[in-house]
């Protein structure tokens, strides 16, 4: 029996490409750019499974030019609004994506701008870099605390929740606003 042929989209780590390899015959597009459209739906043809990335735009088109065989779409994000679902659903393909994989580091990089920009972190960088530092001063670059200031977010889904966490840790008072998130369901210190 002959291997599932698989076209991946964009290079992706290793580990997951070896795990594709163990079990099927693999084409990767290997540009830093997503490819062109023709090129997208050349690579498509005959293939068994597409492992998209949200810059792929995976419609009735590209369904078609794969051909009837087409039985799966994986998209490596954590949405799906590149993939028309409807038409995946209409022709019996199902369509996979990440839920949920990128909370904490999403969560870790929206902390990190947050004590950046608290910090001056990239305004002090730029100014060591240009040769102007010459000695400490109580007021150069001083910046704010962030411990025991209030955050706001706007949204207290997973992310929201995990910045949430990680500014517990530094004593922050926490507010927020969702829609979709009941006052009685958050945590009590918020």
């Amino acid at each position: 029996m002959s291997q599932p042929k698989i076209f991946v989209t964009r290079l992706i780590p290793e580990e997951g490409l070896a795990l594709l390899r163990a079990a099927c015959q693999v084409d990767v597009w290997e540009g830093e750019l997503p490819p062109p459209r023709e090129i997208l739906l050349q690579r498509l043809r005959g293939v068994d499974g597409v492992l998209s990335l949200l810059t792929d735009r995976m419609d009735a088109e590209a369904m078609d030019a794969a051909g009837a065989q087409l039985r799966v779409i994986s998209n490596y994000a954590v949405g799906y609004d590149n993939v028309d679902v409807p038409a995946a659903t209409a022709r019996g393909i199902p369509v996979g994506n990440t839920p949920g994989i990128l909370t904490e580091t999403t969560a870790d990089f929206a902390f990190a701008l947050l004590m950046a920009a608290a910090r001056r972190v990239v305004e002090a960088d730029a100014y060591v870099r240009a040769g102007r530092w010459q000695t400490w001063g109580p007021k150069l670059l001083l910046g704010v605390d962030i411990h025991g200031a209030t955050l706001g977010l706007v949204g207290f889904g997973r992310i929201g929740q995990a910045v949430a966490r990680r500014a517990r840790g530094f004593g922050m008072r926490i507010l927020y606003f969702d829609p979709h998130v009941p006052p009685q369901s958050a945590p009590e210190d918020c």
